[in-house]
């Protein structure tokens, strides 16, 4: 199960003070109450997608809240104006499909796939979507066609413009998910950095939600016993969010999935 970026809340905040708590709820993985405090804001394209974002990751974390995302994604489609605008929301409704997709909720690969694609359409090279939208083109190269060959050079270039806008939190993601490509091909050395990258920034940034699938992550690339440990925190924090993201159960010790 992949690890996956999403917009819009993709930072701490700034010196933004709605931006700050959207950030502290969606962190601890309260995207409802992160997601409402944008309710009034809906007729404001950047927002909606904000919105359909927190909506979405929230389906992928924990399984549930499928016909919420969608609706809030209609209502981004719906008020997006210029092209950069109906761009993100197009991404937004593949990482809807693609989540529905390796959740097995319904198999929407092909909807994905469009729905990316027509994102890099109307997305100009220097949209600040474009690194996430290279990202997730990347997720389904890799977990929907089976194509690592194809996904690699997609999360290089999300890694590489993250690293220019200086967007920690998706480079959090791209070290994973090159990370991940290395342990598939043997390289344990270089696993083991991009997955000890992945925790460092999200430990640093306070992304709760997600460190505990980068502990996992790490596990498999750390020898004993240190893999042991490793998965030992992350069960704990897996417990401690109420069992989110549901999907780490199965590579976790078996013990956290009952």
């Amino acid at each position: 199960m992949a690890d996956t970026a999403m917009s819009g809340a993709g930072s701490t905040g700034g010196d933004d003070p709605l931006q700050r708590a959207i950030w502290r709820l969606r962190s601890r993985g309260c995207w409802t109450d992160a997601a409402a405090l944008l309710t009034a804001r809906t007729d404001d394209a950047g927002a909606a997608v904000q919105r359909t974002a927190l909506l979405v990751e929230r389906c992928l974390f924990t399984g549930v809240g499928w016909a919420e995302a969608e609706d809030a994604l209609r209502t981004a489609e719906a008020v997006a104006s210029d092209d950069d605008q109906r761009g993100a929301a197009a991404c937004e409704r593949g990482q809807l499909a693609y989540a529905a997709t390796v959740l097995g909720v319904r198999d929407r690969s092909d909807e994905a796939r469009s729905a990316l694609g027509r994102a890099a359409a109307l997305l100009s090279p220097s949209s600040r979507t474009r690194p996430l939208l290279d990202f997730r083109r990347g997720l389904v190269a890799e977990h929907l066609a089976d194509s690592p060959q194809a996904a690699r050079p997609a999360y290089r270039r999300a890694h590489t413009a993250a690293a220019a806008a200086g967007d920690t939190l998706l480079l959090s993601f791209t070290w994973r998910q090159l990370a991940g490509l290395a342990l598939r091909d043997g390289e344990l050395a270089e696993a083991r950095h991009g997955f000890a990258e992945s925790l460092r920034i999200r430990e640093e940034l306070g992304f709760l939600v997600g460190t505990a699938p980068a502990l996992a992550a790490l596990a498999e690339a750390e020898p004993e016993p240190e893999a042991s440990r490793l998965r030992a925190e992350a069960r704990r924090l897996f417990h401690l969010l109420g069992g989110i993201p549901t999907w780490l159960a199965d590579h976790l010790h078996p013990s956290a999935a009952t």
